[in-house]
């Protein structure tokens, strides 16, 4: 049985690359060239996977690029399902500048999916059998679907009995949030937009998101929150882990990496403060590694055993 499910509807390869300085006009010539799959979901399920846990991708694919994500994925062992569309998948790009380790990222928009397109997500989540036990809805929308995409999802997640997990922003997280979800990992600006409020430090953070687990419309927050460190809220417990001294090399897929490590020991039965403390160490392992790389098991258990829990 897969323990894990996750949905990308808009999936990218992630080319990376080094420069030694940025400047316009003349040619920029890299010195590394990497490419990696990428977007919310699909970084999910490959730290899910790398972790050893059981799970799924589900996503979309266009052209030649969407061949190249389902090559990449299928390399590293990832279990996939794909659509066909009819536009092209996206291709990110990251670049390091050397000469001041300043990162640059080049996000593009990818394809726009048409109804008929973006309904086989719908139609797959229902008749899934057997039922994950987590459904994660990750990453941003592609053109053509709609705001409330992630809360269709829930409802059938909920009707089927899975925990469901939402990692997104703007409109998308708030519709999602107003159908009841059972956990969200927000960064500052995600929840920042959907508390409404402008909190000044880590414990006005903290209690913007006991809020929203009081109010009934979500059962976990997990907040991270940068060089504030990250929070975990739920009813009953608040737990709070000061982040960990990383020299950051790519910040890329760092909030995936955390998320997803997470849910491989929610899914392994570990118990909160336990799945706290590896979400933590993962989500530091994926900072030294460069392009979309996330991060690695044996980083993960080293960083895990320098992680302080505390309950707030």
């Amino acid at each position: 049985m897969t323990d894990v499910v996750t949905m990308t509807l808009n999936p990218a390869v992630d080319l990376s690359t080094t420069v030694e300085k940025i400047v316009p006009v003349y040619k920029l010539r890299g010195r590394s060239q990497q490419r990696d799959p990428g977007g919310g979901g699909i970084n999910v399920a490959r730290v899910v996977k790398r972790l050893g846990g059981r799970v799924r991708a589900v996503y979309p694919v266009g052209g030649a690029t969407g061949d190249m994500l389902r090559r990449l994925l299928d390399k590293e062992g990832v279990p996939s399902c794909t659509f066909s569309i009819a536009e092209e998948t996206r291709e990110d790009f990251f670049v390091v500048e050397i000469s001041t380790g300043q990162p640059f990222r080049f996000i593009l928009p990818g394809p726009t999916l048409t109804e008929a397109e973006w309904q086989q997500f719908l139609a797959f989540l229902s008749r899934i059998e057997p039922f994950p036990r987590f459904v994660v809805a990750s990453g941003s929308l592609p053109g053509g679907v709609p705001d409330d995409f992630y809360a269709r999802l829930t409802r059938i997640a909920k009707l089927r009995g899975a925990r469901m997990v939402v990692d997104a922003s703007g409109s998308a997280l708030a519709a999602a949030v107003v159908e009841g979800v059972d956990l969200i990992k927000p960064n500052l600006q995600e929840m920042r937009e959907l508390a409404g409020c402008e909190p000044h430090d880590a414990k006005e953070w903290q209690a913007a998101a006991k809020a929203l687990v009081h109010d009934g419309k979500v059962t976990t927050v997990a907040l991270t929150m940068g060089h504030l460190g990250a929070v975990l809220v739920t009813r009953d417990q608040v737990l709070r882990a000061e982040p960990l001294a990383i020299t950051p090399i790519s910040a890329v897929g760092a909030g995936d990496s955390f998320l997803g490590a997470l849910l491989w020991q929610f899914a392994s039965g570990a118990g909160l403060e336990d799945s706290f403390r590896y979400a933590v160490a993962a989500g530091a392992a994926a900072l030294i590694n460069r392009g979309t790389g996330l991060c690695m098991p044996e980083d993960v258990k080293r960083l895990a055993r320098q992680v302080v829990i505390e309950a707030a």
